[in-house]
């Protein structure tokens, strides 16, 4: 990063901590599907040739596949690793790795990661991005980042000038309206041995991006029924965050079958240990980030081109779990990684606030705002975690779908992946689901063993 950019950044970090926020301007907004995308990405490709420049992404089906298929064919099946990093020859590649990822090479000799030709496939509907120009200048977070107002159904801030901003554009990153899918979770532990942690159907929702809606009160809606453990079949979760943190809150619920009981969940936040991944990482730590941003200090460092999962379409969709859960790590045959470039932003635990972690470190890729990895730090400031998205677009929407997410812990040894659904059927795209299929009591219905 140029010492331009850099006094930029800084500049507009302490702009939003004295409270001077304001969206970008109209001459800035023109540069929206022009020098950027209509996300705000770079559209020219790096000067090495090594990222190619954005087209459109991949909205061609690939052979064979019938649209709406849950079961995407991968669509980069025939190409080879270009080259391979481990632990051996991570120097050489050092300043496009994330810290996690280096963390894991010097850990396990047996870790690399194997580097394709790099695709741009994040494509979207017209729609999102006709209301991202709309939102550039429009868009304001008050309430100290808490809260999102001004933009609807649109990415937020494509031209971020400042951390919070950033996170938001993860937050309500294009998924598409509703989907739902038979998933698993899976924790291994120091030993090597791969545990079922829970198992279920899911249905997810995103109100923000319904095209028919002038408004909206919920930014994420999940509603999940575990069939898996013995011990957990017939419970049931729902949870919805909001776009305004500050004064709605995220509102979480469960169903336990012993009581036959609806009962509230305020738990289900911030760094309580996620049972689904056998408590291998936080409640905040889905989807790399998940939820308010309050307990943390979001600063924009600025871009870089890292080595990131990507494309992921042969773990996702097409893996099963024996050969993919591997002791100490993923088998690295089955995950592609290629170099993009995202925006980093560093996060500090809040004076006055509690977590787990001091600091973590957000890698957001450019295309389609997915937190795509991140670091994260214990109060000693050494690294203790790193967790990672799999992005495999649904060129057949188009979406840039981010579900199947994992972390490791690089103290304990263990690591845990949640939303695995190569072999229980893939994602089906659905019209989102009534508002009555949204209300507590539909818990009790469905979690009955």
């Amino acid at each position: 990063m140029t010492i331009r950019t850099q006094l930029t950044v800084l500049a507009c970090s302490a702009a939003f901590a004295s409270g001077a926020l304001a969206a970008v301007s109209a001459d800035e907004a023109k540069k929206l599907g022009n020098t950027l995308t209509a996300v705000g990405a770079e559209k020219a490709g790096n000067a090495a040739g090594t990222i190619p420049p954005y087209t459109g992404g991949l909205t061609t089906l690939p052979a064979g596949y019938k649209k709406g298929d849950p079961v995407r064919r991968d669509p980069y099946a025939s190409e080879k690793p270009l080259y391979s990093i481990d632990a051996k020859n991570m120097a050489q590649y050092a300043d496009k790795l994330t810290e996690g990822t280096k963390g894991l090479m010097k850990k396990y000799p047996s870790y690399r990661i194997d580097v394709y030709p790099t695709h741009r496939s994040a494509a979207y509907p017209q729609r999102v991005a006709d209301n991202t120009l709309k939102c550039a200048t429009t868009a304001k977070v008050p309430a100290d980042g808490r809260t999102l107002s001004g933009c609807l159904g649109g990415f937020p801030f494509p031209m971020p000038q400042n951390g919070v901003e950033a996170m938001w554009n993860h937050l309500v990153r294009y998924e598409g309206d509703a989907f739902t899918f038979n998933y698993k979770a899976f924790y291994v532990d120091s030993t090597g041995r791969p545990t079922l942690a829970t198992a279920g159907s899911n249905v997810s929702d995103f109100p923000y991006w319904y095209s028919d809606k002038a408004e909206a009160v919920n930014n994420y809606r999940v509603k999940v029924f575990y069939t898996e453990p013995a011990r957990r079949a017939g419970e049931a979760i729902l949870l919805q965050d909001p776009i305004d943190y500050a004064n709605a809150g995220r509102r979480a619920w469960s169903y336990l079958p012993g009581q036959r009981r609806v009962r509230l969940s305020p738990s289900v936040a911030f760094d309580t240990p996620n049972p689904s991944t056998g408590g291998a990482s936080t409640y905040d730590d889905s989807f790399v980030f998940l939820g308010s941003m309050e307990r943390f200090n979001f600063k924009l460092v600025g871009k870089k081109e890292i080595y990131v999962p990507y494309n992921t379409y042969k773990m996702v969709y097409q893996s099963n779990a024996d050969d993919l859960f591997k002791p100490n790590h993923l088998n690295p045959d089955f995950v592609r990684w290629e170099l993009h470039r995202v925006w980093v932003v560093e996060a500090t635990l809040a004076e006055g606030r509690r977590h787990i972690y001091s600091k973590r470190v957000f890698y957001l890729d450019e295309d389609s705002w997915v937190a795509i990895s991140s670091d994260q730090y214990d109060m000693r400031n050494q690294l203790y975690r790193a967790a990672f998205n799999y992005v495999a677009p649904s060129y057949d929407i188009p979406a840039v779908l981010a579900q199947t997410n994992g972390a490791y812990d690089l103290v304990s040894g263990v690591y845990a992946m949640n939303f695995y659904f190569a072999d229980s059927g893939g994602v089906k795209y659905i019209a989102p689901p009534p508002e009555r299929e949204w209300l507590p009591d539909t818990l009790a219905g469905g979690g009955v063993r």
